[in-house]
């Protein structure tokens, strides 16, 4: 199973949030590139970064710690948050980010994303974030009336890297992850899943390893330090 560790960046700082929410916000660091050596070194082998900024006002927001980021750790990262555009995409791609999180705009311009997704196959990765089984946008600001497996169901025949599932109702919790949902993606959809929302302890990596999920999203955990990253990496290894 591959362990994503997460950092998300907002003012150019590494932050976490409880349930998207932008007013229940935790300061981890000043430097998001401090922070992926820090990873690197405790074993990462790849990164999942996250523009809060941009997912909320809906353009590339920092550009310039992102870059110098992925220029510091000779690992995979993918970036989420604010690319609505061709250009963002070319933008990032250039920067070195190895793949790319598109949620709002999959949902809204759906033939658009699929587009895209032939461009640069394999790069683009469909982002879904869910409140109550439904697709919320805009930084998790607004909620869709679509379900976020009919989501996932329109864009199976595309080149796409992966999907990451967000359950915002337990993100940043430390409550642990909605396995069960997980696992309905995961059997219902066959794009490969990265489950994201709410892994606190290694009890829960265990869980989704033998759930056969074959990614996770940790974060705040790991700030926490709930879980070890060596002790997660055990299951990337098995």
């Amino acid at each position: 199973m591959e362990i994503w560790p997460a950092i998300d960046i907002r003012g150019g700082q590494c932050v976490r949030l409880r349930q998207g929410d932008y007013n229940q916000e935790t300061v981890y660091g000043t430097s998001p590139a401090e922070m992926a050596v820090h990873w690197f070194h405790a074993g990462a082998k790849r990164l999942h970064l996250v523009d809060l900024d941009g997912a909320k006002d809906g353009k590339l927001s920092n550009l310039a710690p992102i870059t110098d980021l992925v220029r510091e750790v000779d690992i995979p990262c993918e970036l989420g948050g604010g690319i609505r555009n061709e250009e963002s995409i070319k933008t990032l791609l250039d920067a070195g980010l190895a793949r790319l999180v598109v949620g709002t705009l999959a949902l809204k311009n759906p033939d658009w994303f699929c587009e895209m997704a032939q461009k640069y196959p394999h790069r683009l990765v469909l982002g879904i974030d869910a409140r109550n089984g439904f697709v919320a946008t805009d930084g998790w600001l607004e909620t869709s009336s679509t379900s976020a497996i009919e989501l996932a169901r329109q864009f199976e025949g595309a080149p796409l890297a992966a999907l990451v599932y967000t359950d915002i109702a337990t993100d940043g919790m430390m409550k642990g992850p909605n396995l069960e949902e997980m696992k309905k993606m995961n059997e219902q959809i066959a794009i490969p899943l990265v489950a994201s929302g709410g892994i606190t302890t290694i009890q829960d990596v265990k869980n989704l390893y033998e759930a056969g999920i074959p990614a996770c999203i940790i974060g705040r955990a790991l700030y926490e330090r709930t879980i070890l990253l060596k002790e997660a990496l055990e299951y990337e290894r098995s």
